[in-house]
């Protein structure tokens, strides 16, 4: 297993409790540590509309030339990211749309399910809630763009209900203060939010006391070609240089899967989106929402993590960089103000940036690749955490030769 955020320990977990044997190969000193450490904290079957849609094009024109829009794309000369935005623009189509959105919800559903038994079964604590999802809008024509996302989502069995502003304030009364900016909102009930790190590292403990062998501190060099099948992967320890052998392979490795697999001739449209969050500090009896809160207009979400706030979202795409954009950061603390007039905090927050390996469909990649032992589990964007259980199930049951229950896109099928 190559990788060792939420989406592979969670791959290593299940492959592990099917009876494999699974070392983990990861260059940070513990499990989720990249893109997992401080992300939005969401599990978002809600979320499950994609960027890429038929009215994100006005939106994107709108933002151009705005450092804080929630969607900055910042010319490079990278032959992947034009190929990524052309791809990206095909998958806005209404058909594509409405597919994309098939499988994403199909699989999350399976994925919060599965979570929900983890949780239980492994007496699993990381600052959870289980009091849903809701979004809210602060501009009419989004929130009418929204309704008809929420009908289809229903049709695919989510329970994505519409509410109204009075509605908004009874589910989380912290949203009072803005009672005056709110146009309505939607909220999912079955959703959940929790700290995605404090999870990865609890799971890799049990991992780990189960048999999974994790080799943190460790870079992963290349992957070796024996022809039809891998022959082993490089790594280095920081002392010497070794052969790793196993009869699988699975990359995990989020948006630095493409690096890793470009030498073998394997494209995979997968570019990383930069996504910024605050960590901050509740003061003793602070006005804070304790249901998870997504602000639709502006890509952020709202998280309670004990006595934090995680605010995260918005995308950057600008190649792999990873300086914190000061006016981005901004933002968030700016629109958690707007949101929550009567937050207060202790100290000032925690800025923090990941990149999130986007696929121009948020639909991610998982199955075999190319290679009879070659596997990826790569390209969840937004929803690593959402997807991750039943990613790492559905990846299982492909190596095991089985057919997976959600009806999804596998690679390799």
């Amino acid at each position: 297993m190559l990788g060792a955020g939420v989406v592979g320990t969670t791959s290593a977990w299940y492959l592990s409790q099917a009876g494999h044997q699974v070392t983990v190969v990861d260059r940070q000193p513990v499990a989720g540590n990249e893109t997992s450490f401080a992300n939005g904290g969401q599990i978002s079957v809600s979320h499950a509309e994609p960027w890429a849609n038929p009215h994100v094009l006005p939106r994107v024109i709108k933002w151009l030339g705005r450092e804080d829009a929630p969607l900055l794309w910042r010319w490079r000369a990278d032959p992947a990211q034009l190929r990524w935005g052309l791809r990206f623009l095909l998958e806005c189509l209404p058909g594509s749309t409405q597919r994309n959105i098939a499988a994403i919800v199909a699989l999350a559903l399976d994925s919060r399910r599965r979570l929900q038994v983890l949780r239980q079964e492994l007496a699993l604590d990381y600052d959870q809630q289980t009091r849903g999802i809701l979004h809210i809008y602060t501009d009419r024509q989004e929130f009418a763009q929204a309704l008809a996302a929420a009908r289809v989502m229903r049709g695919f069995g989510l329970d994505r209900d519409t509410v109204d502003v009075e509605k908004c304030l009874i589910i989380e009364p912290a949203l009072a203060g803005a009672r005056d900016l709110l146009v309505g909102g939607d909220y999912t009930r079955s959703d959940e939010s929790g700290d995605a790190q404090k999870f990865t590292r609890a799971l890799a403990e049990r991992a780990a006391a189960a048999g999974v062998v994790f080799r943190h501190d460790t870079s992963i060099e290349k992957i070796a070609n024996g022809g039809c099948r891998i022959a082993g992967v490089v790594v280095n320890d920081g002392e010497r240089a070794e052969l790793l052998t196993a009869d699988a392979y699975v990359v995990a490795l989020g948006s630095y899967s493409p690096q890793l697999l470009r030498p073998l001739g394997i494209r995979i449209p997968v570019y990383p989106a930069k996504g910024y969050s605050a960590t901050l500090t509740l003061a003793p009896g602070s006005v804070a929402p304790f249901v998870s809160v997504t602000d639709d207009e502006r890509k952020l979400v709202f998280s309670r993590l004990g006595n934090r706030l995680r605010v995260a979202g918005t995308a950057e795409f600008n190649g792999y960089n990873l300086e914190l954009n000061p006016v981005r950061c901004a933002a968030l603390i700016e629109r958690t103000r707007q949101l929550f007039p009567d937050l207060q905090t202790q100290g000032e927050p925690a800025y923090w940036c990941g990149l999130r390996p986007a696929t121009p469909s948020n639909v991610p990649l998982i199955g075999r690749q190319r290679y009879d032992n070659l596997w990826l589990n790569t390209g969840h964007g937004t929803l690593g955490w959402t997807l991750a259980c039943g990613s790492a199930a559905a990846l299982t049951d492909l190596i095991g030769g089985r057919h997976p229950d959600p009806v999804f896109p596998f690679l390799g099928r």
